[in-house]
């Protein structure tokens, strides 16, 4: 099992958390053979759907033997009960849309990584009150970096990770970091519907390469 330290480590070194979910387990697993071959090694796959449990398992099962080296979190986690299952299912961290501090303490209590979704000041405090190491600011494209810099000042030393509607784009992810995050969520934007029904694996090895090296350029800078 994921320790919290090494699965944060894992995102912070990354600079990009890659996110989804597809109905069919196959598909997922070749998404996720395409991302690592890419180069990803930390990637978050979301409970959006009725399979995404039996998917999640059968992903586990398959990438422990494939790729010990990768690590693999459950997003969109609103309730205790989902927490419970993913965390028996072996999840590495666990990543919510909402700051529930009943998740939150489930999932220290299992030693792994719990990074809360928040949208106010309000929710950021409850969050960092509950020990959230980093913080989803969702949805992003909402928000946009401007808020990132505003309230930052606010929670010295707090990580922020923006997810939802972060463009694989140089300026868009230069505007992310400048405004102080230490990585960035993406998900439909990179790993869009349109891959996932043609199965262009191709394409999405492809702009996986992008994200990655745009996020190494616009760190250095």
């Amino acid at each position: 099992m994921q320790t919290k330290e090494n699965a944060l480590r894992g995102i912070l070194e990354q600079g990009l958390l890659p996110l989804f979910f597809y109905e069919d387990p196959e598909v997922s697993l070749e998404v996720v053979k395409t991302l690592y071959k890419a180069g990803i090694r930390t990637l978050e796959y979301t409970n959006r759907g009725p399979a995404a449990l039996e998917n999640f398992k059968f992903l586990k099962k398959e990438l422990n033997e494939l790729y010990p080296d990768l690590h693999l979190g459950i997003g969109t986690i609103k309730t205790t009960n989902q927490a419970e299952a993913f965390i028996e299912a072996g999840a590495d961290y666990i990543v919510c849309p909402i700051v529930n501090p009943a998740v939150g303490n489930l999932t220290h209590e299992a030693g792994l990584l719990w990074v809360p979704g928040c949208f106010t000041p309000t929710e950021i405090h409850t969050a960092q009150q509950h020990r959230a190491a980093l913080i989803k600011i969702f949805p992003a494209n909402v928000l946009g970096p401007g808020y990132v810099s505003s309230i930052k000042e606010l929670f010295p030393g707090q990580l922020f990770m923006p997810t939802g509607g972060v463009e694989v784009e140089e300026e868009n992810i230069r505007t992310w970091f400048k405004s102080g995050v230490c990585a960035v969520g993406m998900g439909s934007k990179m790993i869009s519907k349109v891959i996932l029904e043609n199965r262009d694996y191709t394409k999405l090895e492809e702009l996986t390469k992008q994200a990655i090296e745009i996020v190494k350029t616009v760190r250095k800078k």
